[in-house]
């Protein structure tokens, strides 16, 4: 039995050495004999440039109305005109509603007429009182009935001013029948009908008022965040600016100004922010949710490659920089620090390993290693029209994960031009039975109750199973 397994190891390592050996010859090799050159690998290229870049840092956030008015009845009364129509653009002052005014301009007009009977009475104390003075410098009268009629003057005095007040009071309430938008804004839907019956203590209003122009923007950021923003507002520029983008990250809504920042950061470790947008497109709308978008500062003069062509490997970031003599060139870089919710970009800074005018590979790298030869391809189509305040979503980690390595490539990615591809190795184990597969060939070895049959056929060297008589037990 040891005889048979140590004879069939010897026939498995020799198929395999002379598989390896005409793959490898097949490589160097074309037809004919001739020696083969690996062929340039294709590649798009970018260029390394200097500009400034603008570090965003992002937040969730939702739209809110500048000012929001709830107009509810002041009186009661019956709801006799209702003067806007629903979505409608108001200003200060218009007209909302009219509720019956009657008997409030009957009760004013019984204070008018109440004041105007109090005062005739206190005219002829008056009077009354000048006489009181002349009698009693003469002994007319005693000094009591002048000091009675006195106070009888006071008190009518006092009288007609809450005369007064009163009528001041039913004009208020007059005034509130009439019922005007108190900010300017846009309605909304009605809350009730003409011809209802209201009440100062309803909870429903008669519409909701928003002011749409300007607008607010809340959102919340981590509170690691919030040294580096009040360090830039203590700047020569504390207006920082926000932009406010939509769900997708693909449009600009608009771009306004940090209003303030809350005084007190929540029990998720998290604080609100709050800024003013122009809003005059209406972009924005109450409720809406956006990504808020902090300009926390620009770096100025950064050397700057798109964010593709930055790859990962044991030793950090790497780029493939291509040589004069179209040869790619393994070279470190170090990209710039950001935050955790800073915004990635279509370009990164790098701080080290580039300089201005290199150029890079920004696509194609999976097929490259030290020394390879490439030549330029087209670049493939690229989405245009967008706002770079509008790319990328914040950032997870540093820096893009890099382009793997694909199995399906092998060895040789150009293996369809340079000849067979290298063989790769696979072994199964499945009931008992162990297969080894080495490029075109097949070695099985099972067991059996009547011994240990062994076959061996390979395309490489056209043998089959019968080639193989089976081994005695």
């Amino acid at each position: 039995m040891a005889v048979i397994i140590g004879l069939c190891v010897v026939v498995v390592g020799a198929a395999v050495w002379l598989t390896r050996h005409k793959a490898a010859v097949a490589e160097k090799k074309g037809p004919g004999g001739r020696s083969m050159e690996m062929p340039p690998v294709p590649v798009v290229a970018g260029v390394v440039t200097q500009k400034d870049m603008p570090v965003y840092l992002e937040g969730i956030g939702t739209v809110q109305a500048f000012n929001t008015v709830t107009v509810r009845a002041r009186v009661d009364g019956e709801v006799k005109k209702i003067a806007f129509t629903e979505g409608q653009d108001v200003h200060a002052g218009d007209l909302l509603a009219q509720i019956d005014p009657d008997p409030y301009r009957a009760a004013l007009a019984q204070a008018v007429a109440k004041k105007g009977q109090d005062e005739a009475q206190l005219a002829n104390a008056r009077v009354d009182l000048k006489r009181y003075e002349d009698l009693l410098a003469n002994e007319g009268v005693t000094q009591q009935q002048y000091d009675t009629q006195k106070a009888l003057v006071d008190q009518l005095v006092a009288t007609v001013n809450a005369d007064q007040a009163a009528i001041d009071s039913a004009k208020v309430l007059l005034a509130y029948t009439t019922i005007v938008s108190p900010i300017e804004g846009r309605t909304g839907i009605r809350l009730i009908d003409q011809g209802n019956i209201v009440h100062a203590a309803d909870q429903n209003g008669i519409v909701v008022i928003t002011q749409l122009k300007p607008i607010s923007v809340v959102f919340i950021l981590p509170e690691q965040a919030l040294g580096s923003i009040q360090q830039q507002c203590q700047g020569t520029d504390p207006d920082l600016t926000v932009i406010a983008v939509n769900q997708g990250g693909t449009n600009v809504l608009g771009e306004g100004k940090l209003a303030v920042i809350d005084n007190q950061i929540d029990m998720s470790r998290q604080f609100k922010l709050k800024a003013t947008f122009p809003n005059t497109d209406l972009r924005l709308w109450p409720g809406q949710f956006v990504y808020a978008r902090l300009l926390l500062t620009v770096r100025k003069g950064c050397t700057v490659v798109p964010s593709d062509i930055i790859q990962q490997g044991p030793q950090g970031d790497f780029v493939f920089v291509i040589n004069d003599d179209q040869t790619v060139e393994i070279r470190p870089v170090k990209v710039a620090p950001s935050f955790s919710m800073q915004v990635a970009l279509r370009d990164v800074a790098i701080d080290a390993g580039l300089k201005v005018g290199e150029r890079v590979v920004l696509e194609g790298q999976s097929k490259l290693l030290q020394g390879s030869r490439v030549r330029m391809a087209d670049a493939a189509g690229k989405p245009e029209g967008r706002s770079p305040k509008a790319e990328g979503r914040p950032k997870e980690g540093r820096s893009p994960k890099p382009e793997g390595r694909s199995k399906a490539e092998g060895r040789n990615p150009n293996a369809s031009e340079a000849g067979p591809p290298a063989p790769e190795l696979h072994t199964t184990v499945s009931n008992g039975a162990l297969s080894r597969m080495e490029g075109g060939t097949a070695l099985a070895l099972s067991a059996c109750e009547s011994g240990i049959s062994f076959g061996l056929w390979t395309s490489a060297f056209g043998l089959r199973p019968s080639d193989f008589p089976p081994l005695p037990a």
